[in-house]
């Protein structure tokens, strides 16, 4: 077995210490093989001049796996709030770990949340079916539509007479 795992670039340092680097140098255990056309090209490093490091502002996170930032990312705002701290604990783990990705989904969630409360507090009342593409959903998946639409009725419905239940017991026992 032929795992190149001592890959060193000079502008990034030595990646023997990182868990499992170059187990895919191995030929024998290309899982794309025939299909690739293997050149080992990537084996050298980067094959084009690396770009300009765009300018790191606070709050970029970073994976605990890379040496560096990479020399473009694309993040237009720093996180904040609930769904920020949710962020900054995922980075915190491996990108191979649950904690890192699970919470990571919890925080998309969290900032759709936040992002209505911020629309409702600035006096604006968000169209949630059309952000969510209603009109094209209906136009190509009527059918998912109405069993969405179904389940939620049942849902509503089932927690409405669950609270009448409940307040006919209270009333009940007076």
């Amino acid at each position: 077995m032929n795992v190149h795992t001592g890959f060193s670039n000079p502008e990034k340092g030595n990646y023997q210490s990182v868990k499992g680097w170059g187990i895919d140098a191995d030929p024998e255990n290309d899982p794309t093989y025939p299909i690739k056309d293997r050149t080992d090209a990537e084996q050298n490093g980067y094959t084009w001049p690396r770009p300009p490091q765009q300018p790191i502002r606070p709050g970029i996170l970073v994976s605990i796996e890379r040496p560096n930032v990479t020399a473009v990312y694309g993040n237009t705002v720093p996180p904040r709030g609930l769904s920020g701290a949710i962020r900054r604990f995922a980075f915190k783990f491996s990108e191979s770990s649950y904690l890192h990705w699970l919470p990571l989904l919890m925080a998309d969630r969290v900032n759709v949340v936040e992002g209505v409360l911020q629309d409702l507090a600035k006096g604006k009342v968000p169209n949630i079916p059309a952000e969510r593409g209603i009109k094209s959903e209906w136009k190509y998946n009527k059918k998912a539509v109405i069993t969405k639409v179904a389940v939620g009725a049942a849902l509503i419905g089932g927690i409405v007479a669950m609270c009448m239940m409940k307040q006919e017991k209270k009333h009940c026992r007076r």
